[in-house]
Parts: structure tokens; sequence; C-alpha cells
């Protein structure tokens, strides 16, 4: 008899994950799989990395303890499509086939499989069109002279320009543009200067 993990996970906390387990319960009792194991998060945000639930459920996967994981829904178990089919491929070299009974998909029959494929080629090609609008904005902001990177911090004599320009009421995203600063690093020098110049008022 194989053995069946069931896994259910519900966003927030007056949630019951009871309905999941259910119709999970359901559907392995009507194929004949032993359960080997109940996996909740409760009350945890699908797109959390770190899950107790799944994270123990996969080391259960992974020490072999079960043979097929069953879950409602895909977005339960996965937080995007990459990691989908990220955990897919993990389940497969682990010999787990994965259900999903409200998509009606099966790892186990070829279309299952298929369907992973399809996936997987669609993440990639998202992630290739991330990389290329990310370079392709790059080169355009390079082209409008940005400063591509961290800006960098204030040294030696630019400490005493960033100081006059500020005393001399100068716009401070300016400043930042002319020194290639951050508006945040001008912002905590004319804090300074306040307080040094609050600092040598006579007391009345």
């Amino acid at each position: 008899m194989r053995r069946v993990a069931l896994y259910a996970r519900v966003s927030t906390t007056d949630q019951r994950p009871e309905i999941q387990l259910e119709a999970l319960r359901t559907y392995a009792a009507a194929r004949g799989l032993e359960p080997a194991g109940e996996y909740v998060d409760h009350g945890v945000s699908g797109a959390k990395d770190r899950r107790p639930g799944l994270d123990r459920l996969l080391a259960d996967a992974r020490r072999r303890r079960f043979d097929v994981l069953a879950v409602t829904k895909l977005d339960r178990v996965a937080r995007s499509v990459h990691h989908l089919t990220s955990l897919a491929r993990e389940l497969e070299a682990l010999g787990v086939d994965l259900v999903v009974l409200d998509q009606a998909i099966d790892t186990s029959t070829p279309a299952g499989r298929l369907l992973f494929h399809v996936l997987g080629s669609i993440a990639e090609f998202e992630r290739d069109l991330i990389r290329e609008r990310t370079s392709a904005g790059m080169r355009a902001a390079k082209r409008r002279g940005a400063r591509i990177g961290r800006p960098r911090a204030i040294r030696g004599g630019d400490c005493f320009v960033l100081e006059e320009r500020i005393r001399q009421g100068a716009p401070l995203r300016a400043i930042a543009r002319e020194l290639g600063v951050s508006p945040s690093t001008v912002s905590a020098a004319a804090a300074r200067v306040r307080q040094r110049e609050a600092a040598s008022l006579p007391v009345a």
C-alpha cells in the first residue's frame, strides 16, 4: 500500500485547516492510500520562505516516509511558479508523486508530468524576461547619466562642502546630486549642522 502525506495551509489564524484536511482524508481513503502523516501550517503566509509544517514535510520526504504528497490547491504548498517547479523536481528525485485535488493534478500520470515540464519552462522564461528588463533599465539609466550602484559615502573635504552648501540653504536633493551621495546622507548631515548651531546659541 502506498503511503500519503497530507499538507494543509491557511494564511490567518481564524481560518480552519480542517476543511482542507477533510478533503484530503476523503481522497486518501477513496484511493486506498495509507496515511503517513498530516502537516499543517496554521496562520502562515504562502509567501514565506520558511514554514514549519512544510519544512517538516520535506524532511520526512527525504527520509522516504511517504510516496505521495496530497494538497487541495497548488497555492497551499508553493509560493511561486519557480518554487513549485523546484519542489516538484525534488519530489520527483525522491520518488514522491504530487497530487493536487482542485486542479486535478497527479504527477504519477503522463499528463501530470507534462504539466510540470510546462510550468518549469514558464518559470525559466519569466526569469529570463526579468533579467532582460533589469539590464535594459540599467543601460537606459547609464545613458541618462544616472549613477549605478550604492551611493558613495562622504569623505575628506566633501564634508566641508556639504555642510557649507547646507548653511547656504541649498536644496538637500540638489546637494546630493552635486556630491553623488544619497539624500539620506545629506539629511543626516543637515541634522548635525542644526544641532551644532543650536548648541552654539547663547542661553537667554
